[in-house]
């Protein structure tokens, strides 16, 4: 029964719903017309008992699928619990209390009268009469009383369950009126119930597209979103009864089509905008992670967490694009954060994962094994359409095998958990998948076992590995597992890192790394921030090539360059972060605004303005010169740095 009545989404329906039932109780028992007080129901009647439960019990329906809190069984108990958690306000929660008590009063004292199961008043003044005496009142004070409280609990209840009236739209061009008829062929709108609730909900749209910097393109990008909604009775009800996301939708398809393209592919993100502490501080992967574990734990089993979670992170992952969008948080800021998310995901997955696991093969054997990031993820800086990369570590300590009910070698089962973490982490479930994950970075690459052990690790990273593996491993970073592993893992980097970059032919190789790079992954187009010699990737490069050199143990962009001391010039050192802070700047808010590579005169007006406001320029020629300038300077620089691919130095390195 609880899946059925407390849904997994806010579930806005139920106030359409509840308003047909009122109106169908009313016409079956013919309680229409003005509130008197000779015959009204004291239950069913306007102002009456039920419309304050229905009230308490809708609201508990929309959000008690999220919040346990709210399922309280009693009215007053769940006015309390609503206004607790913000979704009635105090004031009204305390009132209809108190209306809902005095109801309950005047229904047990005719109840009394009769001796009989009652809800209705006397028809007579002299049984209205008998009533008030019994309430200790004089019959004109117990008249204006009732109707006092009967009048002001219609006021309260009434606006939250009728909707409102059909509003006149604006004035549509031909090119919008023709994109509008074709809005009613769109799967979202093929019920009578939502294209009943769009109707009242339409001239609100048109309104707000109306204010855009460029209706038509607004209009178009609004098109779009519709069109790739499954359903819409859920979504629209949502927005009918929260009018302030239609202007949030608005700005996302006129701005930021890839992320109008998400929330229509996930239209239940946006419960987290209405039952979450949406705009406020970032919490940190702590806090992060001690929500999701909190709010996996009533699923029944692990196919159900794992879809719980896919719900969980979608929400986070909206708020993080939605704030970067509003100009809340910037690039760097965003990066941050879809860093610190994708980390929480990660260990609470890798705990589910394996918990999952040894309840079928029994524990890990030996001391365990890590989850390590990689790349972007090792650096904690990931942008909007960042997947994963992750290698997998064990120590079996000489263990040959696990004793569970379906026992394994070590081997195969480290491998096969390994799998089972990138599966829970990848899978198209019915809320969709976590993130993409990519191996690739493991010893041997994708010839190698999907997790190794510590020994292995170190003997290849110490006799094997290439330069470029070294350079790889200036960024990673243990996210999960094994805490004494986690720490001897860690060491071992460090220390490595600091003997393998003093070999002589760390430059020569980065050179002819860079040279390869640039063949198979050129620039497309002068837009593009990422690929290309002078661009983001080139300047990574840069950088955990200082670090490798340098010993150090940074794995952030900035602070390995920082580290350079005699390595590079202090001058290369700051053209190089200067430009990586535009281009990280320019290719974070590009990948949120699209999932194909930028370009410039195919952008919106809003998703321009975006860019231009988080690059900093004034407008799109300053910002090419900007952008043209940061490249050209980097890539000199780098070029400085590790010389050039048939042998060739620098000028300027230390």
């Amino acid at each position: 029964m609880t899946p059925f009545v407390w849904r997994k989404h806010l579930d806005f329906v139920a106030i359409q719903d509840a308003h047909d039932m009122r109106l169908r109780i009313r016409d079956h028992r013919g309680l229409h017309g003005p509130i008197a007080v000779e015959g009204h129901n004291m239950k069913l009647g306007a102002g009456g008992i039920r419309e304050i439960e229905f009230f308490t019990q809708t609201r508990q329906l929309i959000a008690g699928g999220r919040d346990p809190s709210l399922r309280d069984r009693t009215t007053v108990g769940g006015l309390v619990a609503l206004a607790a958690k913000g979704w009635v306000p105090p004031e009204v929660a305390d009132e209809l209390t108190t209306l809902y008590r005095a109801h309950r009063e005047v229904e047990h004292r005719l109840q009394m009268v009769n001796d009989a199961q009652t809800h209705s008043m006397p028809t007579s003044a002299e049984g209205v009469a008998r009533i008030a005496a019994f309430c200790g009142q004089s019959e004109a004070e117990f008249r204006a009383g009732l109707l006092d409280r009967l009048t002001r609990t219609d006021r309260l209840t009434e606006g939250f369950f009728s909707p409102g009236e059909v509003e006149e739209g604006p004035e549509l061009s031909d090119k919008a009126r023709e994109i509008t008829r074709g809005w009613e062929n769109y799967p979202a709108l093929r019920s009578d119930r939502a294209q009943a609730i769009f109707r009242r909900l339409r001239p609100r749209f048109l309104k707000g597209l109306a204010r855009a910097a460029n209706p038509d393109e607004a209009l178009s990008a609004i098109d779009g979103f519709l069109a790739k909604l499954p359903a819409g009775v859920q979504i629209f009800a949502l927005f009918e009864a929260n009018p302030t996301l239609i202007d949030l939708i608005i700005d996302i398809a006129g701005s930021a089509p890839a992320l109008a393209q998400y929330l229509a592919r996930n239209a239940a993100v946006l419960d987290g905008v209405i039952g979450g502490s949406f705009w406020g501080d970032w919490p940190g992967t702590a806090a992060l992670r001690a929500e999701l574990q909190a709010r996996l734990a009533p699923a029944p089993d692990y196919e159900g967490r794992l879809d719980m979670a896919r719900r969980w992170m979608k929400e986070w992952h909206f708020r993080v694009g939605v704030h970067h969008l509003r100009g809340l948080i910037d690039g760097f800021e965003a990066g941050k954060q879809y860093a610190d998310l994708a980390e929480a995901v990660v260990q609470v997955i890798w705990s589910e994962a394996t918990a999952d696991f040894a309840r079928k093969h029994g524990a890990m054997p030996g001391r365990g094994a890590v989850v390590v990031g990689m790349g972007s993820m090792g650096a904690a800086r990931l942008n909007a359409g960042s997947d994963l990369d992750l290698i997998v570590i064990y120590d079996d300590q000489g263990v040959e095998g696990s004793d569970g009910p379906r026992p394994l070698a070590t081997r195969p089962y480290y491998a096969r958990l390994t799998q089972a973490l990138v599966t829970a982490l990848t899978a198209q479930m019915p809320e969709g998948r976590l993130y993409e994950v990519d191996m690739r970075l493991r010893p041997s690459g994708r010839a190698g076992p999907v997790a190794t052990s510590l020994h292995s690790f170190t003997t290849y990273q110490e006799t094997e590995a290439w330069t470029w593996e070294h350079l790889a491993l200036t960024r990673a970073r243990v996210l999960a597992g094994e805490p004494t592993l986690a720490g001897e893992v860690e060491t071992f980097r460090r220390e490595l890192l600091a003997r393998k970059g003093k070999e002589d032919r760390v430059r020569q190789d980065v050179a002819e790394m860079r040279a390869r790079l640039a063949a198979a992954k050129p620039a497309q187009g002068a837009w593009d921030a990422k690929n290309g010699p002078g661009r983001i990737m080139d300047i990574e490069l840069a950088a955990q090539t200082v670090a490798l050199i340098a010993g150090s143990p940074a794995r952030g962009v900035e602070r390995q360059l920082a580290a350079a001391g005699r390595i590079m010039p202090d001058s290369d050192v700051q053209l190089l972060t200067s430009a990586y802070r535009l281009l990280w700047r320019l290719h974070a808010g590009a990948r949120l605004l699209s999932e194909r590579a930028l370009d410039w005169q195919s952008l919106g007006e809003g998703g321009r303005a975006f860019l231009l406001r988080e690059t900093g320029a004034s407008d799109a020629a300053a910002l090419a010169e900007a952008l043209a300038r940061a490249v050209s300077d980097a890539e000199a620089a780098v070029t400085r740095l590790v010389g050039t691919s048939d042998g060739e130095t620098g000028d300027g390195t230390g």
